[in-house]
């Protein structure tokens, strides 16, 4: 049976020193381990327990916030399956920092974190609670925990695609993918808040892919509380919309980047009045060699809403390249910004690909092991905290060392290490001792115990 073990060091002593002991282990460094105590050191992990309710009504003897420490341990390890969330952490410092450990003594991985308690608990919630549990946390208690404040926003959205002949995944839709073939599943759409040089997913929302993304986006917007005076959102073309612009501009006093397309009258405006005023400049990205930038100033009253008295003004930056003759409109509602920082300011939008290519490619956000809502939004959820929290590791000390890396090329980088400490088990407790503390503790022990503590130590 599995059991919860705390960290009481003074109670291992005093039975060792009676002759009782259950089990040893030595402790190994591991990347994952790691960043779970980093954001434990840092005020993380408590944040969960004050973002998400604990809604088990007895037997609460498995700490909540291990319980989701070792969710988010399992994912960014790679394990899908609940059935791997009770053993994900294994760095003993790490259990210590928790303080508490979960202990195996006849090898079954069953008891009190078991598979069917996972999913009992988890049926507790619907799946749109534990997503907005996700942002609630970040946004409430994480952030700010950390004095993290993104200015930059990044709104994309991409498919998470099930088995297309299997209707039993709940609330999955049919919609089309990017090559207009039909697919299952659902829409997630996030906002990437940039960082530093790191990025941050503070919201996330996650539909049946038959709804219409601009409708979630807008009703997103409408509520959020990422959005500051003077911040940016960097939208794509799937997102064009001059109400969700003014209600941006308006409400929270953000200014929008988003590209147009080539059938808008505001693009042909701007096309024909950069052409026609003929002042090119070079862009301002050195590979795109073969690339002239435009500024159009208050090109606003060509693409109007059905309140045009209600529009926000806008300028352009007019992209023409050369080699192919072709242009591109990218327009923001802050009218100080010139073509340069208005194009430059728009480059930042693709890096959502990357975390959405790493979301499916590493972390497997889309493996899911069940049919019902519930469970994959728990697997959302978790892959989301699990990035996140890689995320904010590469910022603090301890973690600049991999400092615009993925968690795929640092793992490939760690070197495990022997941390030259060795933990005991005893009951319900454990302590963490060094390797001199354990020659101490052995010498302190009468003749008759120690063949016992050298059987159990042997096969340390």
């Amino acid at each position: 049976m599995v059991r919860v073990c705390k960290n009481n060091k003074e109670s291992v002593l005093a039975m060792v020193r009676k002759g009782k002991l259950d089990a040893a282990a030595l402790s190994t460094s591991n990347l994952v381990d790691e960043i779970i105590l980093s954001m434990s050191k840092h005020g993380v992990l408590d944040c969960l327990s004050a973002g998400i309710p604990d809604r088990r009504g007895h037997n609460k003897t498995v700490p909540f916030e291990l319980i989701w420490a070792s969710a988010i341990a399992a994912k960014m390890k790679i394990h899908s399956s609940l059935s791997d969330i009770p053993f994900a952490i294994t760095d003993h410092r790490t259990l210590a920092e928790l303080g508490y450990a979960l202990y195996d003594p006849d090898g079954t991985y069953n008891g009190l974190m078991r598979e069917s308690s996972l999913r009992f608990l988890i049926g507790k919630y619907t799946g749109y609670e534990l997503v907005g549990a996700y942002r609630r946390t970040v946004q409430r208690q994480i952030l700010p925990q950390l004095d993290v404040v993104p200015h930059i926003h990044i709104m994309d959205s991409t498919p998470l695609e099930v088995n297309l002949d299997n209707p039993n995944y709940e609330l999955s839709a049919i919609g089309r993918n990017k090559h207009g073939e039909p697919t299952r599943g659902y829409t997630m759409l996030t906002v990437r808040g940039l960082y530093k040089d790191t990025g941050i997913i503070e919201e996330a929302v996650v539909v049946p892919m038959s709804c219409p993304e601009i409708e979630i986006a807008r009703a997103l917007l409408k509520v959020t509380k990422v959005l500051h005076e003077g911040d940016i959102l960097i939208n794509d073309r799937g997102f064009i919309s001059r109400d969700i612009i003014n209600l941006v501009k308006t409400t929270h006093k953000t200014d929008t980047y988003i590209p147009l397309r080539k059938n808008m009258d505001a693009y042909k405006y701007a096309v024909q009045l950069a052409k026609a005023a003929n002042k090119w400049e070079d862009h301002p990205n050195k590979k795109r060699i073969y690339q002239k930038i435009a500024l159009v100033k208050n090109i606003g009253p060509m693409w109007q809403s059905d309140k045009p008295t209600e529009d926000v003004d806008m300028n352009a930056c007019v992209v023409w390249d050369i080699k192919t003759d072709n242009y591109f409109v990218f327009v923001s509602t802050d009218l100080t910004k010139s073509a340069r920082a208005i194009v430059k300011t728009y480059e930042l939008r693709p890096e959502i690909e990357e975390d959405y290519r790493q979301l499916k490619d590493f972390w497997n956000i889309e493996d899911f092991k069940s049919t019902k809502f519930s469970v994959i939004a728990f697997h959302i959820v978790c892959v989301l905290f699990g990035y996140l929290f890689f995320q904010l590791y590469t910022m603090l000390p301890e973690g600049q060392k991999f400092e615009a890396k993925s968690l795929p090329v640092a793992l490939k980088n760690f070197i495990p290490q022997a941390l030259g400490y060795i933990v005991l088990y005893v009951g319900i407790n454990f302590g963490i001792f060094t390797l001199v503390e354990i020659m101490r503790l052995y010498a302190e022990c009468e003749d008759g115990i120690k063949p016992k503590i050298e059987e159990i130590l042997g096969g340390v």
